[in-house]
């Protein structure tokens, strides 16, 4: 399995993909924000195609919104020989590339992420999927885009908000399998790291991992530490009042604290890395207020996770700075304690 990452310019580099193919028909994904501020940037370098605009956020990322674009795709009357192109964070590049990966059997897709979230982590790697009765990501197949083609210059048209979001995953890949590179970035400010230099590590590190368990069935799975507890708050958070909702990195930061208090519950890192890492992601992320009545809302959550075999809770836990383990099962209680500590 091997996937094409373009770190360039999209202005150079789609021409030059779509030069070389013969696409009968293309239509263009973009939500309300991207078409705004993205797809104007790089209009000029598409091919001739149909642009379908979606509302943003992820509470449109469901079966409804797919319909929408599959019911455009299908007026268009696209072959099996047309194309997709994805304009847009995680949720235009999860569900573009399902509706894509699904219609017809599978037709070809690009994913322009333009988020720091979906160029180090959502865009890489072939996963695609969409949240279905509030569980996120539980319709999705595996299938690879023709290219991803990241360009930094979109970081420009982002709130730093969004940026802090995404940098939640890029200290996640440091975290589970570059401790040199944790050191670096938790001893520098927010405002001083180098976006260009860590979206390229982190699609190192992230395509490695792919190339050697593309479906998730073994060495995957760590690309999930800081998820399960993580996915659990951000879905709960998902059913509050829009002000209180989380960004994706914003829950994910607070399931690596959870989920390393986990990891030296078992044993399996030590209390100085946990002060580290929790040091390092409070002074970043704040800490989010969740109460006591949330605590068993988000506990349920978790058995709806992927990992899960039966009625076993299974982690990906640190077992050092830069290594993580999987399939580690967790209990109840122990998922409950580590929310009361992150609660403090």
């Amino acid at each position: 399995m091997n996937q094409s990452v373009i770190i360039a310019s999209v202005k150079e580099s789609l021409p030059q993909f779509i030069s070389s193919a013969n696409y009968s028909k293309v239509i263009v994904i973009a939500d309300n924000n991207t078409k705004k501020h993205c797809y104007p940037l790089i209009k000029s370098a598409l091919p001739k195609h149909k642009l379908v605009e979606i509302s943003s956020g992820e509470v449109f990322k469901t079966l409804a919104t797919c319909e929408k674009i599959w019911n455009v795709m299908t007026s268009e009357e696209l072959d099996r020989h047309a194309l997709v192109i994805n304009i847009g964070g995680g949720v235009i590049g999860d569900m573009g590339g399902f509706c894509a990966a699904v219609y017809k059997r599978g037709i070809d897709f690009i994913q322009i992420p333009t988020t720091l979230l979906s160029q180090v982590d959502a865009s890489v790697g072939g996963k695609l999927g969409v949240d279905f009765h509030g569980f996120k990501n539980h319709l999705g197949v595996f299938s690879l885009p023709e290219k991803v083609l990241i360009d930094p210059e979109f970081l420009k048209t982002l709130p730093e908000r969004e940026i802090r979001s995404g940098f939640a995953e890029i200290i996640k890949h440091c975290l589970i399998a570059d401790g040199e590179k944790w050191n670096q970035i938790s001893h520098k400010d927010f405002e001083e790291q180098n976006w260009a230099d860590l979206i390229d590590h982190s699609v190192k590190i992230k395509q490695k991992v792919v190339e050697q368990d593309p479906t998730e069935k073994g060495l995957r799975k760590i690309l999930n530490f800081g998820h399960t507890l993580g996915h659990a708050v951000e879905t709960h958070f998902l059913s509050k009042p829009a002000i209180q909702r989380l960004y994706h990195g914003e829950a994910i930061a607070v399931g690596m604290i959870m989920e390393s208090y986990l990891s030296l519950k078992k044993g399996m890192i030590n209390s100085e890395l946990l002060s580290q890492i929790e040091e390092f992601i409070f002074a970043t992320y704040g800490r989010v207020q969740i109460a006591a009545e949330d605590i068993e809302a988000i506990l349920a959550l978790t058995r709806q996770d992927k990992k899960n075999r039966g009625s076993e809770i299974r982690f990906s836990l640190l077992t050092g700075a830069g290594s993580c383990g999987y399939d580690i099962v967790v209990s109840v209680s122990e998922m409950r304690k580590a929310i009361a500590y992150y609660m403090g």
